[in-house]
C-alpha cells in the first residue's frame, strides 16, 4: 500500500525498497513546538509564499494555552506566519485540539493521500489508509514552500489480523503486544501494513491509536487496508476525490506476521521502552501516584466512553491523581452531553482543556522524583513526563481507569 501511494504521489508506475523519490504533498503539519523552528528555516532560506495556503496545518497543541513565556512567544509566532500566508487550516485555543486527532476529525486527510508532520506520531493517519510519517522541521519548511518531499521507499512488513478483541481489550493492547514481540526496532524504517479478517473488529479509534504508535517499533509508517470501517468514517468527513490504493495479491513483504485479537490479554508496557510489555495481571503490586487518560493515542470518544463506564459510581483510590484529557473540543462536548465529565469528576478526577500536557512533560501532571505514572499515551521513557526517577507505564484507558479505581495496576476484568 505504502509503495503504491509513494509511487503515485512521485508520478512513477512503481517503486522499490530503497529508492529515493521527491514526491508531492496532500498535508504539511506543524505544531507549537516544531512550526516555530519550521518558520525560522522557511524565513531563513528566504521563502515567500507557501505552496498551497489550504494544505498545511498548524495546531498549537503541546503547550496551549500558552503555560510560560516561550510558550507564549512560539504560538505568537505561529499566529502571525498563519495569518501573514492566510493558512487555513490554524488552530489556536477555543478550536484547537491534540493535532493527531483533530486532523481525522476535521476530514483533512484521506485515503491515498501523503502527509507529512513535524511530529513523530504524524503516522497516525495511516488509520485511513494516507501514507503519512513524521519529519523533521527543516523538511516541514521546504514543505510548506514546495509541496514536495524526498523519502527512502521503505519495505513492508504484513501484520494479518485474524480474531475478534476480548471485551475490555482494545487498540492499545494490541499495539503493545506486538511492540513487546518485535521491539523497539522491529520495524526499523519500514511500513507496519495490518490487514486480514480481524481488522473487521478493530473501530477506526483503534486503527488510530494502533497507527500512532507503529514510530514506537521504529517504523517510517502504519498503514491500514481500506475497508467499509475506514469508509463509513472518512466520507462522513472528506468531501474531496480520494484514492484508495491496496496491496497487491503477490505483493512482496520482508515478514508476514499472523496476530491473533483474541489471544490478546489487557497489556501494559513497563519502564522504560513501549516494548518491555506485560500483561496487567503480572502488575498487580505497582502502584502509581498518577493516572493520565488521553494524548493523541487514547484520548477520543470511544477512550473517554470506556474510561467512564469504568468510573461510574465509583471513586478513584486515596493517594491517586487522575487526569483526563479529551483531545478535542467536539470530543469535549460529546464527553459533556453523555455525561462523561460528571463521572470524571464525582470519581475524583480532574478534566484537561485538549493537549498533549503531560505526555511530553509539558505541563498539567509534570511527575516529581520516584513517582509512578499509568498513561494511555505512547512513550515512557526515561523523563518522559517529568523527573528523571520517575517512571511511566504505558496502558490502554480501560487498564487505566481500572488502576485509578484500585489504587495498582489491576486488568479491568478484575475490578
Amino acid at each position: 500500500m505504502t509503495q503504491k501511494i509513494l509511487a503515485h504521489h512521485a508520478g512513477l508506475e512503481s517503486v522499490r525498497a530503497g529508492q529515493l523519490i521527491m514526491a508531492k504533498l496532500d498535508l504539511v503539519l506543524g505544531n507549537d513546538i516544531t512550526s516555530p523552528i519550521a518558520i525560522n528555516e522557511f524565513e531563513k532560506k528566504g521563502f515567500t509564499g507557501v505552496f498551497d495556503k489550504s494544505k498545511i496545518a498548524m495546531v498549537m497543541d503541546h503547550f496551549a494555552p500558552n503555560k510560560d513565556i516561550k510558550a507564549a512567544e512560539q504560538c505568537k509566532q505561529c499566529r502571525a506566519f498563519a495569518k501573514t500566508f492566510s493558512i487555513e487550516n490554524y488552530y489556536d485555543v477555543g478550536e484547537m485540539g491534540i493535532e493527531h486527532a483533530l486532523l481525522p476529525e476535521k476530514g483533512l486527510v484521506a485515503p491515498g493521500e501523503l502527509v507529512i508532520g513535524a511530529d513523530s506520531h504524524t503516522c497516525t493517519y495511516g488509520a485511513l489508509g494516507a501514507f503519512s510519517t513524521g519529519v523533521g522541521s527543516t523538511d516541514m519548511a521546504a514543505g510548506m514552500a514546495t509541496g514536495m518531499a524526498w523519502f527512502k521507499v521503505p519495505s513492508a512488513i504484513k501484520f494479518n489480523l485474524i480474531g475478534k478483541l476480548q471485551p475490555l481489550v482494545s487498540g492499545k493492547d494490541v499495539i503493545l503486544h506486538i511492540i513487546g514481540k518485535i521491539g523497539v526496532d522491529g520495524a526499523l524504517y519500514k511500513s507496519m501494513e495490518f490487514s486480514g479478517e480481524g481488522l473487521k473488529s478493530l473501530s477506526i479509534d483503534d486503527r488510530l491509536c494502533m497507527a500512532n504508535m507503529a514510530i514506537e517499533a521504529g517504523a517510517k509508517n502504519g498503514i491500514f487496508e481500506v475497508d467499509e470501517v475506514t469508509l463509513a468514517y472518512v466520507n462522513e468527513r472528506v468531501t474531496r476525490e480520494y484514492k484508495v490504493f491496496k496491496a497487491d495479491d503477490d505483493a512482496e513483504y520482508e515478514e508476514v506476521i499472523d496476530i491473533d485479537l483474541s489471544a490478546i490479554e489487557p497489556t501494559v508496557a513497563c519502564p522504560h521502552l513501549p516494548e518491555n510489555t506485560k500483561n496487567a495481571r503480572e502488575l498487580t503490586d505497582i502502584k502509581p501516584d498518577q493516572v493520565v487518560i488521553g494524548s493523541c493515542t487514547n484520548g477520543r470518544i470511544s477512550d473517554m466512553k470506556a474510561a467512564a463506564e469504568i468510573l461510574r459510581g465509583k471513586h478513584i483510590a486515596e493517594g491517586i491523581r487522575c487526569i483526563v484529557i479529551p483531545a478535542t473540543q467536539k470530543i469535549y462536548k460529546e464527553c459533556i452531553k453523555e455525561g462523561y465529565i460528571d463521572i470524571f469528576i464525582d470519581a475524583g478526577c480532574v478534566v484537561s482543556t485538549p493537549t498533549c500536557g503531560p505526555c511530553l512533560g509539558g505541563y498539567m501532571g509534570i511527575l516529581a522524583s520516584d513517582e509512578i505514572a499509568v498513561a494511555t499515551t505512547n512513550r515512557n521513557f526515561v523523563g518522559r513526563m517529568g523527573h528523571v526517577t520517575s517512571k511511566i507505564y504505558l496502558a490502554s484507558p480501560e487498564v487505566a481507569a481500572a488502576t485509578a479505581v484500585k489504587g495498582a495496576i489491576c486488568d479491568p476484568r478484575d475490578l
